[in-house]
């Protein structure tokens, strides 16, 4: 199974392919691998012990950031994931990076974001459109129209316990109005705002 996989010059930590989203413009629908990797369809999900295990193979000093981003939603697998990024923390003393859709407390039933505190250093949120409806027409998610609210009640809780909390948008996805209107949202947080690169 491809369970830590590079990218330019991080390396990425992909724990499930579970996610409650089913976004009409995610990767998955049509490959299987991202960077250098190969097929991140897993098997079945890794225990944290055969995760920490991998890092073994790689050079760790050639890597900027750990980044917890799969195939699927990194907060669907939290426990593992903790204890993964305690692991880098001790070991490495490495910047960790969580790539998110932002509902990981409904995915887990609570509020996870105290416990990123020391672990995380950057929650990156996907916010990819100012308006909840058309969020919902996006993401699909199967926890309906509270998702919108959701996600920027993680992101405004992230910045108490993380001390990076970035929410993007894909450019050229949404209106130069909407950009602005997202990036109203992000100050209103205290969250930075980043318009990532299209990516075909």
């Amino acid at each position: 199974m491809e369970i830590l996989y590079k990218v330019h010059n991080n390396l990425y930590v992909n724990l499930t392919n579970k996610c409650p989203c089913a976004c009409t413009f995610c990767l998955r629908q049509n490959m299987d691998h991202v960077g250098e990797s190969k097929s991140l369809w897993l098997e079945r999900e890794p225990s944290a012990e055969e995760v920490i295990a991998e890092f073994a193979k790689f050079d760790m000093s050639r890597f900027n950031e750990v980044v917890f981003c799969g195939f699927g939603e990194p907060t669907e697998a939290f426990e593992v994931l903790k204890k993964v990024a305690a692991f880098v923390k001790e070991t490495y003393h490495m910047l960790i990076r969580l790539n998110t859709n932002g509902l990981g407390n409904l995915v887990n039933g609570r509020d996870i974001t105290p416990e990123m505190e020391g672990l995380i250093d950057t929650v990156s949120i996907s916010l990819n459109t100012p308006n909840a409806d058309r969020y919902h027409e996006l993401v699909r998610s199967k926890f309906g129209d509270k998702s919108f609210d959701a996600m920027l009640d993680f992101a405004r809780s992230s910045t108490k316990y993380v001390p990076n909390v970035v929410m993007t948008t894909v450019d050229t996805t949404i209106t130069k109005e909407e950009e602005e209107e997202c990036r109203r949202i992000c100050d209103s947080i205290g969250a930075k705002y980043r318009i990532r690169p299209w990516e075909d």
